[in-house]
């Protein structure tokens, strides 16, 4: 049987504020998540826009919002945003200097409503955070260094995500598996091969004459 695969729209490479605003409301009909990347300019050197844009996403779109704390402290961050109206939101791992937070975090997203993702970067293996994945509704992993759009796809990813899904199948897990960073039309068979659920686009959509049919490719 075929499984569904999701394409989640990253905002990353879309210029300004307003922008943001009109290509959520392009790609709505036919992207299954925008994927909002949010960075504080600490955890990574980029800053980009806090929880007031998301409000703003929520009223114009009806778009499901996939929020990825790039964040410091996310603790902090993930109230405001599940407020704003954020469906799913990811944290990093590399991001809690008390690792027991890591579960405070999951939880406090379950509680608030919305659903819990972690992510790690592609120098974290996956055996570190493979206590936390039994609770995870999503499983991001990073196949390019995070906080800058348009770098090229790391192949060791591959490996990294067939042990997560051999993981996942051996225990009967249900979290999704997400993939961001340098996904395209040429890769994204292999990656769901893999066993990825989600693939993250920024610049292969956004760079697109036609989004739609890119969003099409990326799925077949």
């Amino acid at each position: 049987m075929k499984k569904n695969i999701y394409v989640s729209v990253s905002t990353d490479p879309v210029g300004g504020y307003q922008e943001i605003l009109d290509y959520a409301k392009e790609i709505q009909s036919y992207a299954d998540y925008l994927h909002c990347d949010v960075m504080d300019g600490n955890f990574v050197q980029k800053f980009t826009y806090d929880e007031n844009l998301i409000k703003n996403i929520n009223n114009i779109s009806l778009i499901m919002l996939d929020v990825h704390l790039m964040v410091s402290e996310p603790l902090n961050y993930i109230e405001k945003y599940i407020e704003a109206g954020a469906n799913m939101v990811t944290v990093h791992y590399e991001a809690f200097s008390n690792k027991q937070d890591v579960v405070r975090a999951i939880k406090l997203i379950k509680r608030k409503g919305a659903l819990a993702g972690l992510s790690i970067k592609p120098e974290t293996p996956f055996k570190e955070i493979k206590p936390y994945a039994y609770d995870l509704d999503l499983l991001l992993i990073m196949s390019v260094e995070p906080g800058a759009s348009g770098q090229k796809f790391i192949p060791e990813t591959l490996e990294k995500i067939k042990t997560i899904n051999t993981f996942r199948e051996e225990n009967s897990l249900s979290f999704k598996i997400s993939v961001d960073g340098g996904v395209n039309k040429d890769n994204a068979k292999q990656l769901i091969d893999c066993g990825v659920d989600i693939l993250v686009s920024g610049n292969y959509v956004y760079k697109s004459s036609n989004r739609e049919q890119a969003i099409k490719e990326l799925k077949n």
